[in-house]
């Protein structure tokens, strides 16, 4: 019975382990920043900077976002949710996984 017992407390806390393990893997957020380009980076979060960052874009350019307080660059994993918003100063809720987010909702500033 002691053996059992001993079995299943393992197998539960390495399922414990595993479950806080997968928890810490994104983080949901909101950031404030501007829609950009991979080639402009910081340089191109501004308003005057809409037609540049369509065309680096067009270009093959990869989308990220430039937070606004820190000036972070975060690629967008999923770009065609943000297609209509390039150039512009967004609100942008999604998983943040290291240097890139997962966009789940966008709302123009």
């Amino acid at each position: 019975m002691r053996k059992v017992s001993a079995l299943f407390i393992a197998i539960f806390f390495v399922l414990a382990l595993s479950a806080a393990a997968f928890d810490d893997m994104g983080k949901s957020a909101t950031v404030n920043g501007w829609v950009t380009d991979s080639q402009c980076g910081a340089k191109g979060a501004n308003a005057k900077a809409e037609a540049c960052t369509q065309k680096c874009l067009a270009k093959g350019a990869k989308m990220v976002i430039v937070t606004d307080g820190d000036q972070k660059v975060l690629m967008v994993d999923n770009p065609d949710a943000l297609k209509e918003h390039a150039g512009h100063h967004v609100a942008v809720t999604g998983t943040i996984n290291g240097d890139s987010i997962h966009v789940d909702n966008v709302k123009m500033i």
